[in-house]
């Protein structure tokens, strides 16, 4: 499975970096730019946000990124990778994120 998953991501350019998910559903996540089709994207509310790092732990996709020790660097999140899923949004405890559709403000 693993090889199946090598070719894909040379296949598709991609340099990033990518989590490997072995099994009957086993895919490469990273390899498939989402961003025209999403129908929500994740808003973080920057001021609230603690940095924990439970948004980028729980992510499937592995595309938030954070400093945390710094806090005048912005946690950001790669829309181009993501998929609008909102497990992000879900397990933060300080409710920092927020599922907003797609053109929608933010």
């Amino acid at each position: 499975m693993s090889r199946l998953q090598d070719r894909v991501m040379q296949q598709s350019g991609s340099s990033k970096p990518v989590r490997y998910l072995y099994g009957p559903v086993a895919t490469v996540f990273a390899a498939t730019q989402t961003g025209t089709w999403r129908i929500h994207r994740p808003v973080i509310n920057q001021a609230a946000c603690n940095r924990c790092g439970k948004c980028a732990r729980f992510c499937p996709l592995d595309i938030i990124t954070m400093d945390r020790k710094d806090r005048s660097r912005d946690v950001t999140v790669d829309l181009t990778y993501c998929k609008g899923c909102g497990i992000c949004a879900a397990v933060c405890p300080l409710g920092c994120i927020a599922m907003v559709p797609e053109g929608g403000e933010g």
